[in-house]
């Protein structure tokens, strides 16, 4: 009995020490580095936003939040890696409308659940696309576009960065909101796509907003209209697509992912670093010269926001007959 009880006993200290330990960790988190993993090479749209929120995270934290490009397999390679990492909040994920919803909905085989496999921490900001054209097209508005597609149906092609990007499927859903006819031509990426559409090669283009808007203020592209609801503060003077075909509305956005089963009080000082790196004013003019929206969320609003951004796209992608191995 006296072997027992001691038994016993040992087994409670030991649980006790375990359960402290825990408690320790989570409170005192960070205590290492923090590794915020961009599922796309250097030097686009969500690495841009990565880097410029790293940095104030870092200081928010008194940890170093670095950048690692982990791109391939349209963002999946880097999304499943931070999938499979370990839930203790030094590895996270910079996801996107790609990794969370399109290529979910697109590819064949899925290596991860975008709802199940993540702890959502923060939706950080929203990015315009927008629908442009070469100078030479004869038109300046959307209704004018419109209105030159149904009159030659089938006889005008837009470029997109890719089959299954957001870009190509904002085209989808332009055609089907408008009952246009008119053929996807992708590319490998936005630039070879600008390439083209700047030689009149393909007339029109749906791109992300930051990469077109070098040629826009040139004036060798001629932008129609944004794809969000609102107009873009950096090109105030270009209209919506919603203002002539209501309810039309895609972008593209980065939010903070971290594994499955992390821990509660650490999603929650992920959270707070990052909502209050949103705040600071450099970080403001960063993301307004980028042209995008800050938005801010709690974990729970960016749950939400990935399960509506899997309901929008499904029936977009259905349409499209979009799918990849």
């Amino acid at each position: 009995m006296v072997g027992l009880n001691r038994r016993s006993a040992l087994g409670l200290a030991l649980a006790a020490g375990l359960a402290f330990c825990s408690l320790a960790q989570a409170q005192e988190f960070p205590s290492q580095t923090i590794t915020l993993v961009v599922p796309f090479a250097a030097g686009g749209s969500t690495d841009l936003v990565a880097r410029v929120i790293a940095e104030k995270m870092s200081g928010e934290l008194g940890q170093n939040v670095i950048v690692e490009n982990v791109g391939g397999a349209g963002g999946n390679l880097g999304a499943d890696r931070v999938a499979r990492a370990e839930p203790d909040g030094y590895t996270i994920l910079m996801g996107t409308v790609a990794t969370h919803a399109l290529n979910p909905l697109i590819l064949k085989t899925k290596p991860y659940d975008p709802v199940t496999d993540f702890t959502p921490v923060s939706l950080l900001v929203l990015v315009p696309n927008v629908l442009a054209v070469n100078p030479q097209l004869p038109v300046n508005t959307v209704q004018e576009l419109i209105d030159l597609l149904k009159s030659k149906p089938g006889e005008y092609s837009y470029a997109s960065s890719g089959n299954g990007t957001p870009l190509h499927l904002s085209g989808e859903l332009f055609k089907s909101m408008t009952g246009v006819d008119m053929q996807h031509v992708p590319y490998k990426g936005s630039g070879p796509a600008l390439t083209d559409v700047l030689a009149n090669q393909v007339p029109i283009i749906f791109d992300n907003l930051p990469s077109s808007s070098g040629h826009m203020k040139s004036g060798t592209l001629k932008a129609l209209g944004v794809t969000t609801v609102e107009r873009a503060a950096s090109f105030p003077d270009v209209p919506t697509i919603a203002e002539t075909v209501p309810g039309y509305e895609t972008y593209s956005w980065n939010a903070l992912f971290a594994p499955k089963d992390t821990p509660p009080d650490v999603v929650a000082k992920l959270n707070a670093a990052a909502n209050k790196a949103l705040t600071d004013e450099t970080v403001k003019a960063r993301m307004k010269d980028f042209s995008a929206t800050i938005v801010g969320s709690t974990p729970e609003e960016l749950g939400a926001h990935v399960k509506a951004e899997l309901a929008k796209w499904e029936p977009i992608v259905k349409a499209a007959n979009v799918s990849l191995d």
